[in-house]
């Protein structure tokens, strides 16, 4: 499990530390950090991926690639740097690790899109990270899949690497190919399911957004596309089939993060990107539930996310001993002058916060007050 990331020089921070737990939740206003923590695992994991991490003249920190596209070393470089200390870097911890922290420092290019290395873990090493260098390895952004007719096939995605896509591209390819493989943690379970595949086990999580719906992913012959489509009830009452065009925005939205953590496994880790984008409030708690599952399963999660309503699903699920509070970290970032800086309320055994700094989810009380007033 990693258990902390050092940001130096990047996007939003200076110079800044954010502790990781079994379940990490950022919050926070716009624009004041939460991203950049994912994005910096994901650039990490995208550079690894193309082969730069390693020693060598070509190693470098890849701004733009399959997980993030970032763009220039000007885009990036933390504007409040200091000349004694000008360069891009990144510290992980990992758990049991010894050799830990792991280091990465890169020179500063303003046009430049492979920041080029000046430190770096010997490769040998990197082996030794595998909660992101290994499989398990989701990152789902926030501009996921939408409704459409069709969506991609690939073998090489959904089997050998295991990989639903950053927008969440391949999952109703995954889903075709493992739709019979079992959820093994009981856990992850849904009690309403008609049985523990795969499956039935997402047909069961989104019937919590969307009652009654049903799910079907076939492959569209001749063609290297499947098709996705969505029916409602069973029996004598079952609909005909819809295609997602045809259906509510946030089913289609929401499967890939349903999948993704459904098909967690202990020393997964999966990074997301407001998991409560177009799904209403009940839905919203729903998946905070679920994604509680996949750490109780053994997986890390990393959520940001703007929903009260997913904090207050996690609260729920530490009250009732779902998962302990000690694997909770809750992080508020906010920008202070150029950074953002980062506020770290503690959660009790009860789902109880230490504390709710100012922004930390009070609109509500804030617009009741005014309404009251």
């Amino acid at each position: 499990m990693l258990e902390r990331i050092g940001i130096t020089n990047f996007k939003a921070f200076g110079h800044q530390e954010v502790v990781l737990a079994p379940f990490t939740l950022l919050t926070g206003l716009n624009s004041s950090g939460k991203s950049t923590v994912l994005q910096a695992l994901a650039l990490l994991r995208q550079s690894y991926e193309a082969g730069v991490l390693e020693d060598g003249s070509e190693s470098g920190l890849l701004l733009n690639g399959e997980f993030v596209q970032l763009g220039t070393g000007q885009d990036v470089r933390h504007e409040a740097y200091t000349k004694d200390d000008p360069d891009i870097g990144f510290t992980v911890v990992s758990a049991g690790i010894p050799e830990t922290p792991f280091t990465w420092r890169a020179s500063y290019g303003p046009e430049d899109d492979l920041l080029k290395l000046v430190a770096s873990p010997r490769q040998p090493l990197l082996g030794s990270l595998p909660v992101l260098f290994g499989q398990g390895f989701q990152y789902l952004k926030a501009d996921r899949i939408v409704p459409a007719i069709s969506y991609p096939r690939s073998h090489h995605a959904v089997v050998r690497r295991g990989f639903l896509g950053a927008g969440g591209e391949h999952t109703v390819n995954y889903l075709r190919v493992h739709q019979d493989d079992p959820v093994e943690a009981a856990a992850l379970r849904h009690p309403s399911a008609a049985s523990g595949t795969l499956l039935a086990q997402t047909d069961a999580w989104m019937q919590q957004l969307c009652p009654g719906v049903n799910l079907q992913a076939v492959g569209i012959d001749g063609t290297d596309t499947v098709r996705l489509s969505y029916g409602f009830g069973s029996g004598v009452n079952a609909s005909n089939r819809y295609r997602p065009t045809n259906v509510g925005f946030g089913l289609t939205y929401a499967l890939p993060i349903v999948v993704a953590c459904l098909t967690a496994r202990p020393g997964s880790l999966i990074l997301l990107e407001n998991p409560e984008a177009h799904l209403h409030p009940q839905g919203q708690t729903s998946l905070a539930y679920l994604a509680a599952a996949a750490v109780a399963a053994g997986a890390q999660l990393i959520v940001e996310t703007h929903s009260d309503h997913v904090l207050n699903g996690l609260r729920i699920t530490v009250k009732n001993d779902r998962i302990a509070a000690s694997d909770i970290a809750v992080h508020f970032f906010r920008r202070s002058g150029q950074s953002g800086e980062v506020v770290s309320p503690r959660m009790g055994d009860d789902g109880m916060l230490s504390e709710w700094p100012q922004g930390f989810f009070d609109e509500w009380e804030n617009s009741l007050d005014q309404l009251l007033d």
